[in-house]
């Protein structure tokens, strides 16, 4: 083991235990103080905009240089929506009920005393997370507001916006009286890191990865600690065969072109073949104006070729591809239950949606998809903490056991039991 190694290695396990003891003082903090600090963070947050702006361009100018994508340059850039929604977000969070202490469930047992199931924080979460810098905000506020402390490990492509915006997060700890290591930034891009912090069950309670299958993979595969999962987000939209094609042809653009590199943003596209014909050529011209490549199954391709309109012949890989660019795969189906079947079989049980005019048609694709959010006549787009009122999001888990969907307050929550009585014996 090397110097370097040793020193990284320390440096994690201090990092820990500074966040288990933070923990256990945050677990216990009044809620008006929790506020005062997020407030503070987004003043100072608006207070830095230059000199963040200039971190953050050492960052796009290193990606741009190594090769990047236009999508994934879009991701780390911090724009100047992606502070207003940090902004929006961080207000938002303070508005919102604090969930430690809430009472989930009373019973009363028969000799006499009272057992009452609490909301209380689940300790120390660390966030492994990729490009977009905004997670570094949006993951130290719902943790402190929840009572957790965090431990945040962001992507080598952000390094510089992501060391400056944690270094104003532990400011505003500071100056609001919190325990300032409540949130830490792990400063070094060295991956030995990782493997150290996934290996701490000790003092680390939960792990939320955020990125590409790859880097989800690896921290399920070499975690010690509990790992919240968010695969791929292979979004699906089926257009039935009851359809309103001008709003269909906007839902569908939209939930392709509006952010492409999003995890919510749809991936394939299931046509009903019986209004196939008159409906796809119009969706898939409005798609050719927004840049999208279009890949087709036989069907679909032959429906486009009549149509003049250029595609790429599917392969089955494309079914289970998340592109996070300007490309959609299309579908065309027999039936209502074929499209459902699809889904389950290929989508990420991320987010899908039905185009429709039929009530029970979408009721039975909301009932049959397994999918964490499902949508009636919505674009996909819309799966996000913030969109679904929960002040921002620590990550959408595609994972049924604990939380599944966009996860806010709550979901970074467990719970205790506190019994209460009078001196009962078992006997």
């Amino acid at each position: 083991m090397t110097t370097e190694a040793i020193d990284i290695e320390a440096l994690i396990n201090q990092i820990a235990a500074d966040a288990r003891e933070a923990s256990l003082i945050l677990a216990n903090s009044p809620t008006k103080q929790k506020n005062a600090a997020i407030i503070k963070l987004a003043e100072l947050i608006e207070q830095n905009v230059d000199s963040l702006k200039a971190e953050n361009a050492k960052d796009l100018s290193a990606a741009y240089e190594n090769g990047i994508t236009q999508a994934m340059l879009k991701r780390l850039e911090l724009s100047d929506r992606m502070f207003s929604d940090m902004l929006a977000g961080a207000r938002q969070v303070t508005e919102l009920p604090d969930p430690l202490g809430e009472t989930l469930e009373t019973y009363q047992h028969p000799q006499g005393f009272s057992i009452e199931k609490v909301r209380v924080p689940i300790g120390v979460i660390g966030i492994i997370y990729e490009s977009r810098p905004n997670v570094t905000v949006d993951c130290a506020i719902l943790c402190l507001k929840s009572g957790n402390a965090s431990v945040l490990r962001g992507g080598k492509e952000a390094y510089h916006t992501n060391i400056a915006l944690a270094k104003l997060v532990t400011q505003a700890l500071e100056e609001s009286g919190l325990p300032p290591k409540a949130s830490q930034f792990i400063p070094t891009k060295d991956r030995s890191a990782l493997n150290t912090l996934l290996k701490l069950d000790d003092k680390v309670q939960c792990i939320i990865p955020r990125g590409g299958e790859g880097l989800i993979r690896f921290v399920a595969e070499h975690s010690h600690i509990p790992v919240i999962k968010h695969f791929d987000g292979i979004c699906n939209i089926y257009a039935d065969k009851e359809l309103d094609i001008s709003q269909a042809k906007e839902l569908v653009v939209n939930a392709k072109c509006q952010k492409p590199s999003v995890c919510n943003a749809a991936e394939n596209l299931i046509i009903h073949g019986s209004v196939a014909e008159i409906a796809l050529p119009e969706i898939a011209i409005a798609l050719r104006d927004e840049g999208v490549e279009l890949r087709a199954d036989s069907k679909a391709t032959t429906i486009l070729e009549n149509a003049r309109i250029e595609s790429i012949a599917a392969e089955d890989d494309d079914w289970k591809t998340e592109y996070l660019d300007l490309v959609l795969s299309i579908k065309i189906v027999d039936s209502l239950d074929e499209a459902i079947a699809f889904i389950n079989r290929y989508g990420s049980s991320h987010s899908d949606c039905i185009l429709t005019t039929d009530k029970t048609a979408a009721e039975r694709f909301l009932n049959g998809v397994d999918s964490a959010t499902v949508y009636w006549n919505v674009s996909t787009r819309f799966t996000d903490g913030f969109e679904f009122g929960l002040g921002a999001e620590i990550g959408i888990s595609t994972d049924k056991l604990h939380a599944r969907g966009p996860m806010g307050l709550r979901e970074l929550c467990s719970y205790k039991f506190k019994i209460v009585g009078t001196g009962q014996i078992k006997t």
